[in-house]
């Protein structure tokens, strides 16, 4: 491989200028008495309130527009170099052309520290209230997952918490309001990375099955849909962005177009009722845990989560109407990682005055002038 001077400035002058961003979380969890001191000490017998949540005012003239970004996932040389140049100029026009009141990204959002810095400086120079949530590969080529998460709640326009303890890290919530009123909710989850333990409700341990939510993360999305209810004083639809999907992406794959080979079907056409209500493609086998863990089924039962987002599998975009609720894996945001050029984009889900969800995708040409 052929050193690049420029690459090596770029990096020491970013070492230089974010020295803070480098350093900052390790003095700050020093003085705060460690990582344990920068979470929520959240018990389901407590009262929510709606100041628990974030709020953001939605124009009564006009729809709510979130734009999801999917594992930009970049390395130190790749983000300083003409594959972040990439990703900037698909992010660019993304932003331009769609004007999204929030920016959302559904985790592996970089490999390492510097790539990290450079993501967090991008999204933010964009003004716009912004809000990830961490995938499985964020942290690996960080000091610490700790670390990227503090170095969120220090950008400008990130709306990023931490959420309670022993959840993971950024389990919050936002609430989109209209004249006052709550009329959509967001939730924004922690899928944790793989599974640890043989009790986990997602299935044995190994370092190839993914983990997905806990037990307390079902407890914590009941008791907020519970409050928000009451503090609306009405139902209230919601959405929810992670970063690994539901098993119930490969059930609903199977059924909506009859086969499971996932090496033959990629391009497989959806049958019956789902030929008028899904759309997409399937080009890899899918990322999820090795069985159903019920959140599904609570999500059916509370009926107030219309779609779910993930993105964790780079190359599937299928949008499938699953018992009611859509189940999307987000477009792409650049070749970080491993990708294909025909699924680079970004993918939004548009409120409208009603509170009523709505996905659709948003393709760029990467190499486009």
């Amino acid at each position: 491989m052929n050193y690049n001077p420029s690459i090596g400035f770029k990096r020491f002058l970013i070492s230089v200028l974010c020295l803070s961003m480098l350093i900052g979380p390790q003095i700050a969890s020093f003085f705060r008495g460690g990582e344990q001191a920068f979470f929520e000490n959240w018990s389901k017998d407590q009262t929510f309130s709606r100041c628990y949540a974030v709020e953001l005012k939605k124009d009564p003239n006009r729809d709510f527009v979130v734009l999801n970004l999917a594992d930009i996932q970049m390395g130190t040389d790749e983000a300083l170099g003409e594959m972040g140049a990439g990703v900037k100029k698909t992010t660019d026009r993304l932003v331009k052309e769609l004007k999204p009141d929030l920016i959302t990204l559904s985790g592996d959002n970089a490999w390492t520290d510097y790539a990290y810095i450079q993501m967090i400086r991008m999204i933010d120079s964009y003004g716009i209230p912004w809000a990830p949530v961490m995938g499985n590969h964020d942290g690996q080529g960080c000091p610490s997952e700790f670390w990227c998460a503090y170095n969120f709640t220090k950008a400008k326009h990130c709306l990023f918490r931490f959420g309670p303890a022993d959840m993971g890290y950024g389990n919050y919530i936002i609430n989109v309001t209209q004249n006052g009123e709550i009329i959509h909710t967001i939730f924004m989850m922690d899928t944790h990375d793989y599974i640890r333990t043989d009790d986990s409700i997602n299935g044995p341990r190994g370092d190839d099955n993914y983990d997905h939510l806990w037990p307390a993360q079902f407890e914590w999305y009941s008791w907020a849909l519970d409050g928000i209810e009451k503090a609306a004083g009405k139902p209230v639809e919601s959405s929810i962005i992670f970063h690994i999907p539901l098993y119930e992406y490969k059930t609903a794959w199977e059924e909506a177009t009859g086969v499971n080979d996932w090496e033959s079907d990629k391009d497989a056409p959806f049958i019956g009722e789902y030929a008028e209500t899904s759309y997409g493609s399937r080009h890899e086998f899918g990322g999820w845990s090795p069985r159903s863990n019920g959140f599904f089924d609570l999500i059916k039962e509370k009926g107030s989560t219309k779609n779910v987002l993930c993105g964790h599998d780079h190359v599937s975009d299928y949008s499938i109407l699953y018992q009611g609720v859509r189940l999307t894996y987000c477009v792409k945001d650049g070749p970080g990682c491993y990708w294909e050029p025909e699924m680079n984009g970004g993918t939004t889900l548009t409120i409208n005055a009603a509170g009523n969800g709505t996905v659709a995708h948003h393709f760029v040409d990467y190499y486009a002038d």
